[in-house]
């Protein structure tokens, strides 16, 4: 009896054994079968993490003074993106300009800002609950930060982008939105400008 037992025990931990790598030569990636949901959104797994990639890439002759996240120690930080609390829509607002009223659409964000005059750079990116909302979120970030009453001198552009199922939104100095830009777009190729205007 008890050496039927311990067969049984060995049988069920071989086909435990077999089914794992069965289904972990099946699964791939992870990326395969992906549907309507696209690459871009399967690689992608946070707002931090898209912001974190772009800053990655650059050169250390290319970055800048930079800080991140929102005002609370846990994701305050210094020198790189950061993560921004969705709870606190007037921090989103005064800070990155993401509307208020649009904030039920998002549930995760993330920041870069430039640390001698957020004006020179700031960079918001969010991830749109609903696929659907993201032309509309666009349209109310566009209209937000394009009506605000600006100090300390003028952003010269705004460069609102989408890549699988997040939204970046940055404006500032003409030659730092544009290397930002093409940054995202290498390390994103799928990502879509949605909106590229001057600031006036």
């Amino acid at each position: 009896m008890k050496a039927m037992n311990t067969m049984k025990k060995i049988l069920a931990a071989f086909l435990a054994v077999l089914l794992t790598f069965a289904f972990a030569a099946c699964g791939g990636d992870g990326k395969q079968g992906s549907g309507s949901q696209g690459e871009g959104e399967s690689a992608i797994g946070s707002a931090l993490e898209l912001l974190t990639t772009v800053w990655d890439s650059y050169g250390e002759e290319e970055r800048f003074a930079a800080a991140g996240g929102d005002m609370s120690e846990e994701n305050m930080t210094m020198d790189g993106p950061g993560k921004f609390s969705v709870s606190d829509t007037a921090a989103l607002n005064t800070t990155l300009g993401f509307p208020e009223a649009a904030v039920d659409k998002i549930d995760d964000a993330a920041s870069l800002v430039h640390m001698m005059n957020a004006n020179t750079f700031t960079c918001g990116v969010y991830h749109v609950k609903e696929a659907g909302d993201i032309q509309e979120v666009s349209s109310a970030l566009k209209d937000n930060i394009l009506q605000r009453q600006w100090m300390c001198g003028f952003p010269d552009r705004l460069v609102i982008m989408q890549a699988g199922g997040y939204v970046a939104a940055f404006f500032g100095e003409e030659e730092i939105i544009s290397n930002f830009r093409e940054k995202l777009t290498a390390a994103y190729p799928d990502a879509e400008t949605l909106c590229d205007e001057p600031v006036v």
